[in-house]
């Protein structure tokens, strides 16, 4: 969905040679960023924070699934489920909309066909929001980490419990774990490796007056790739070819 709503503005703005305070009403270049670009600000913030927040709550559930199965099903029930999609992306809407009522600032950034919150070269006011953003994907990103750490644990526990040589109907199971282990583990690597250098350069442009718009558009991409490589992981390791691969190196091992 963000791919779908952003991807046209950049686009237009392409087609047209044109940035996008220019592009949309209101806008008179950089430092007076027009609707347009508050839009494309607000959508940038909501899909970056959005995911990751769907992100916790899948980890969470498949930790308590595995580590409180008890708790997992008396509690945790379908209603539930259904509800923290709206849930999530309703608290995200009404964070990411601060900038527009004067917390945090919009910015285009070069070569004016995107647009983000300002990291640097601002007042506290200004500055206050990407520091508190950047503070909450930490702890998300930390939350996901570690419910992802705790799942692996019980899977590796689940595997060592199973007898290594005896029935072909113990090994399948085994096998399976070991395919959940190396797959969650991939992902859990690539997702912080993503996430981290734009935490890194907000806290860099707030504190060290690091005004740097590469640096900026590095990390958002960085951010961007794990929407995309991400799906790209799972469907790779579930062909039966790398999986194989995967077992026996894991034998070998």
């Amino acid at each position: 969905l963000g791919k779908c709503l952003l991807s046209p503005i950049v686009l237009a703005a392409y087609a047209y040679n044109r940035s996008l305070s220019e592009l949309g009403p209101g806008g008179r270049g950089e430092d007076e960023p027009g609707v347009l670009c508050q839009l494309f600000a607000f959508l940038m913030a909501f899909f970056g924070l959005a995911p990751t927040l769907l992100l916790l709550a899948m980890a969470l559930e498949c930790c308590l699934s595995l580590g409180h199965p008890y708790f997992y099903r008396r509690h945790l029930t379908r209603r539930l489920g259904a509800s923290l999609g709206p849930a999530a992306a309703g608290l995200c809407a009404l964070f990411c909309a601060l900038p527009l009522l004067g917390f945090g600032a919009p910015m285009q950034y070069c070569p004016g066909t995107w647009c983000f919150i300002r990291m640097a070269g601002a007042g506290p006011r200004q500055l206050g929001f990407p520091v508190l953003y950047a503070s909450l994907m930490g702890l998300l990103v930390l939350a996901i980490v570690a419910c992802n750490v705790s799942s692996m644990r019980h899977l590796y526990g689940m595997a060592r419990r199973q007898p290594r040589r005896g029935a072909p109907p113990a090994a399948a199971p085994r096998m399976e774990e070991l395919d959940h282990l190396v797959l969650l583990g991939l992902m859990t690597v690539l997702f912080t490796v993503c996430s981290l250098p734009l935490i890194i350069r907000a806290y860099m442009g707030a504190f060290a007056a690091d005004f740097n718009e590469n640096a900026d558009l590095i990390a958002l991409r960085f951010l961007s790739v794990n929407s995309i490589v991400d799906p790209w992981v799972f469907i790779i390791f579930r062909t039966s070819v790398f999986r194989t691969f995967v077992r026996r190196v894991c034998r070998r091992l």
